[in-house]
Parts: C-alpha cells; sequence; structure tokens
C-alpha cells in the first residue's frame, strides 16, 4: 500500500500591519522583540476579512540573525465571525541580507527564507473547517508589514 503524497492547496493572501518593534533585548529566553500588530487584510476563496489590532508577534532572535516567529492575533471575516490565529515558524538568510530586513528595507522575498505554518480557533460553525488543517505560509517582511500566502496541506 502507497500512501497519498501531500500536496498544497492555495487558502490565503494575509496583509498583517505592524507598529515599531519593542526590543526587550538579551533575555534568559535569547534576544527578544515584541512587534504589535495594527491591522491588515485576509482574501481568500473560502475566508476574507480583516486582522483586528491587537495581537503581536513574539520573536526571538538567533545569534546568526535568524528570528523565530511566535504570532497571536485575531481574524474577522467579513461576516462577522472571529478566528484566533497563531503562526510559528523562522525567518534566515545571509547576514546582508537579514541587516537590509533590519533597516527596513525591503530584499527580494527569494534572498531569505521565510516560512511559518498556521493554527486557527473559532466558535463560528461557518470557519470551523479552518480548525482542522494543517497550514504552510511563504512571508515577505516588508517596512511595515508582513505578508503571506497561505496553503493547506492536501
Amino acid at each position: 500500500m502507497t500512501l497519498p503524497v501531500p500536496g498544497l492547496a492555495y487558502l490565503a493572501h494575509v496583509e498583517v500591519d505592524l507598529d515599531v518593534p519593542v526590543d526587550l533585548g538579551v533575555t534568559d529566553a535569547g534576544h527578544r522583540r515584541i512587534v504589535p500588530i495594527v491591522g491588515g487584510r485576509v482574501t481568500g476563496e473560502r475566508f476574507t476579512g480583516v486582522v483586528v489590532p491587537g495581537g503581536a508577534d513574539w520573536q526571538v532572535i538567533q545569534a546568526d540573525g535568524a528570528t523565530t516567529i511566535d504570532t497571536r492575533y485575531l481574524l474577522r471575516s467579513d461576516d462577522g465571525a472571529d478566528v484566533f490565529i497563531r503562526t510559528a515558524g523562522v525567518r534566515s538568510g545571509p547576514p546582508e541580507v537579514l541587516a537590509a530586513l533590519a533597516r527596513g528595507e525591503e530584499p527580494d522575498p527569494s534572498s531569505y527564507y521565510f516560512r511559518v505554518h498556521a493554527t486557527f480557533e473559532t466558535s463560528a460553525p461557518a470557519y470551523g473547517w479552518m480548525t482542522r488543517l494543517l497550514t504552510v505560509a511563504v512571508a515577505q517582511r516588508r517596512a511595515s508589514q508582513v505578508v503571506y500566502d497561505l496553503y493547506a496541506m492536501t
């Protein structure tokens, strides 16, 4: 018996608007930054809505400049349903590219590795299907945004 090979099905395009990061410096967990989430938009065939202000990315920056991503924020569908989203992942790349990102520049997203996975939680029956997905995303860091395309594993 051969197991099915997983694939990817496009789910949504997400634009997350960011405020100025708060740099906590080096803590017991590592170099910690908290990046406030102040808005944004989600556009997909099965889910469209906004990013509600108030979440954040609780990042840890490694010695080599790689960043561990840990976000928690709220999505609100155009029909009013709330969906909690959490992403986890990594952003890494050549030192000069990571330095450019730190300066607020926008290097070509193919010049660095930025991948996350997302999980969802909701009480809205219309979006319960989201809570049973394994997802991955390819992301880009912009000066005041993170943009990613989200895919469901098939």
